[in-house]
Order: structure tokens, then sequence, then C-alpha cells
């Protein structure tokens, strides 16, 4: 008799927003998914052929993704940390670290293990699929971080960088709060320049296409909520106003 297929585990996904499908595209293959998001129709779960479920069922699984705007995370640990397993894991796929991390080690009850992730990539970065793109990974609570970065690795070829939620927002807050900033100030200029351009500027451009779209919440959890972004910003600015002002050196803080 030829055997029974391999049940796949479960896995709760908490939240169907833009990266919460590319997600579930890439996840669906590997587990059982209970996805759950009150605020997005049943039509957008239809398209990935998976029906929605309740919090407390999502919740309920061995591995729970919290992909949620930083804004909301607190909420929505006190919303299903009387739902999580003993030994569960939960892992964010926010923009920041600090911030979820010390929410969600306050929050979710001490038997649960706690990976802090975030993915360096979005729907348009990911189109022509994983491989080969980075993903931060922070261990908060239990040992699990770097079997999760393994299995990131082997399952969808992700370049896994091992750090900690601190020492990924001071990167972050260059790499990304730098890229919004200037990519937000250069869509409120347009209508700029399409036919007279360098191929310098068209990359510059390519680079605003990629997070021109992205949710209002994502830049204020880039701009906002990283603990270390404010002094990026300040410097960029000061030394900005320097070279409108003429200054001839650059290379120094700013004072």
């Amino acid at each position: 008799m030829p055997s029974s297929p391999v049940p796949r585990p479960a896995l709760g996904l908490i939240g169907f927003g833009a990266f919460g499908r590319l997600a579930a595209e890439h996840l669906a293959p590997l587990f059982s998914l209970r996805v759950h998001d009150p605020f997005v129709p049943d039509a957008a779960f239809a398209a990935f052929d998976l029906l929605p479920c309740g919090l407390e069922e999502a919740a309920a699984c061995p591995v729970v993704i919290l992909a949620t705007p930083v804004s909301t995370l607190a909420e929505v640990v006190r919303a299903i940390a009387p739902h999580l397993q003993p030994g569960a894991l939960v892992l964010d796929v926010g923009s920041v670290k600090v911030r979820p991390a010390a929410i969600m080690r306050a929050g979710l009850p001490p038997g649960v293990d706690i990976v802090a992730t975030h993915p360096l990539f979005g729907p348009q970065s990911a189109r022509d699929g994983l491989r080969g793109l980075k993903i931060a990974v922070c261990a908060v609570r239990g040992d699990r971080a770097r079997r999760v970065g393994a299995v990131l690795r082997r399952a969808f070829g992700l370049d896994v960088i091992l750090t900690t939620p601190e020492a990924h927002d001071r990167e972050a807050a260059a790499v990304q709060g730098l890229t919004h900033l200037i990519a937000k100030v250069l869509v409120a200029m347009e209508p700029l320049p399409t036919r007279m351009t360098t191929r310098s500027f068209d990359l510059v451009m390519q680079a605003v296409g990629m997070v021109r779209h992205d949710a209002p919440e994502v830049f204020h959890a880039i701009e906002r909520e990283n603990p270390y972004a404010a002094e990026v910003r300040r410097r960029f600015f000061d030394l900005a106003a320097r070279m409108d002002g003429g200054s001839a050196s650059m290379a120094g803080p700013a004072e």
C-alpha cells in the first residue's frame, strides 16, 4: 500500500497585508497555514486558496508569525498570549527590532520562545523569488534562533544575518531610514525628468520605485520606532545644510 502523505505542521500567520501574503505564498508548500486578519476581505484569502480563521486557532499553532504593523504589536501580543501553547515559537517580521523584542518579551508567556526577524526585502524586491535575499534573525527568548536561520537558508535560500535587536536597529537606521527618507523627498518633488537621465539617476529612481508603495505604517516604523533613526536623520540634514552653505569639508561629524 502507498504510504500516507506526511501531514504538514500547522503555522499561525496573524496579519495578511502585503508582507503576510508574500509570506503565505512561500510558506504554504511547507506548512498548513492558519491565517487570521479581520481587516482583510475573504476574497484576498481565496486568491491564495486559504480560508481565514479565528485568532485563537492561529495563535494555538506550534509556530506563530506576527505580520502586523509595529504600532499594533502590543495589542496583538496581548490578544494572542492566552491562546499560545507551551513551547510554541513566536516570530515577528517588523522593520525595527528593539521595541518589538521588548513588547514580545514582556507580553508573551514565559514558556514561549521568541525570535525577532526582519526580512530585508518586500513584495517588490522578492518578485523574482527569495533566493539570495537577506533576513535578519535575532534571538529574544530561547535557543531556537540558529535553527530558524538554518531552516530559512535551507528551505528558501535566504542569506541569514544573526544579530541582536540593538545591532539591527543601529544599522537599519541608516540602511532603511535614509533610503525611505530620500525616496519620500524625491516622490514629493515629482514630476522629475524621465527622458534625459543618467544611469545613476535611473538607479536612484529604481530604488524609489521599490519603496514607493509601502504602507504608511512601514515608513512610520522605520523613521519613528527605531531608537537610532532620529540621530541618523539629524546628521543627514546637518551635512546637507553644510553642503548647501558651501562648506568644503564633508568628512567630519556634523556639529
